[in-house]
């Protein structure tokens, strides 16, 4: 596997540098079917080649392809591009196949045989469904370790039955979530929880010989430390997002730009570790194949309208609990989070008997 993962990392090399130059000398385009036509003839010609299936050769084109499309789709938005770069050794870490069956196949109950390897030995983390076709395959080597992902297409799901809750939600740092009802689910901060031993483990890192065998040893405890933490959040995320689609008809949120909020340098890493986005892409796709609704709305001004007489007021960050002249007093996510709920267009919780007026100045600020 490391011998064909070595030769998909030379082949898009090539393919970026056959492109490259191709642009640069004649002012030519290279698609990627011409560049499918000569993987073939990298395969004949090479001898190490041999071992790759014309799909993994043609998959690796594709992947390029898709890179200098999204380099294109940067240039006409008027973002900053980014060129596609060549890739080092350590930062090319998958190969696939395109179509199921095509190199790749199940060989038995703990088996799975590969076009060029053989039979390798698999340890499933769930059976794949009866009813669902396997479309494509792809093998990635990360911390030591190998995984094959199948993308497998399924029938439509049911919708889950009503609820009749609606809720709105704050996202923030010492609690990952605050609903419209009050409650707090608390942010476990997991990469800050697991610094102590990352520390001890990259010093020793630091320590060893380059290109010894003792530094690899020792990069890889630290790459699996850093995959253990990422589990850990994705773990926590999924468990809390499927809690929300299976109790909610409806959430609602903010509408948070992640690039403008990880430029404040104290609050940065504490955001990257909540993984605000993490969880809104799995809360996204849940709702979807479970029939809920999710609504964004514009995160301004959340916190410094009152959801009860509509007065705004100018606050800091650093106040966590709000009393306002009309008699509402609630915390600073709890009163952000009904903001929310307002703008998106539902009711608010009865607790805080919201009045037209407010809602009009929630729902469009003037201030």
């Amino acid at each position: 596997m490391f011998q064909v993962l070595t030769v998909c990392h030379n082949w898009y090399n090539m393919c970026l540098e056959e492109r490259k130059l191709a642009w640069e000398y004649e002012r030519r385009n290279v698609s990627k079917s011409e560049q499918y036509t000569k993987g073939k003839y990298y395969r004949r010609t090479f001898p190490q080649a041999k071992i790759v299936s014309s799909h993994t050769m043609q998959s690796v084109a594709d992947q390029l392809d898709n890179t200098f499309r999204s380099f294109f789709r940067r240039v006409k938005a008027g973002e900053t591009p980014g060129y596609p770069r060549f890739k080092g050794r350590n930062h090319f870490s998958s190969f696939s196949f395109k179509q199921f069956g095509c190199g790749v196949q199940i060989d038995g109950n703990h088996r799975l045989r590969l076009f060029g390897i053989g039979r390798v030995r698999v340890r499933w983390h769930r059976p794949i469904p009866e009813t669902g076709k396997i479309k494509t395959c792809r093998i990635k080597y990360r911390a030591g370790q190998w995984f094959v992902t199948f993308a497998v297409e399924l029938p439509d799901s049911l919708e889950l039955p009503k609820t009749g809750s609606i809720i709105g939600l704050d996202m923030g740092i010492s609690a990952l979530i605050t609903t419209s009802d009050g409650e707090k689910v608390q942010n476990p901060s997991y990469y800050h929880a697991g610094q102590v031993k990352l520390r001890v483990l990259s010093r020793a890192l630091v320590r060893k010989t380059t290109n010894s065998k003792n530094r690899g040893k020792a990069l890889k405890r630290v790459q699996r430390h850093h995959v253990h933490i990422v589990n850990q959040r994705s773990d926590y995320l999924h468990k809390l997002s499927s809690t929300l689609v299976h109790k909610c008809d409806g959430v609602a949120l903010e509408d948070l730009s992640k690039r403008s909020l990880v430029k404040d340098s104290y609050l940065s890493k504490s955001i990257l570790d909540s993984g605000w986005g993490i969880f809104k892409q799995y809360l996204m796709y849940k709702a979807e194949s479970a029939g809920r609704e999710i609504r964004f709305v514009d995160p301004a001004y959340t916190t410094q309208i009152c959801p009860c007489c509509g007065k705004v007021q100018k606050i800091g960050l650093m106040v966590r609990w709000i009393d306002c002249n009309c008699g509402l007093s609630l915390d600073r996510s709890h009163r952000a989070a009904i903001n929310i709920l307002v703008k998106a267009g539902w009711d608010a919780p009865v607790i805080v008997n919201v009045s037209p007026e407010a809602m009009r100045r929630i729902r469009s600020p003037q201030l």
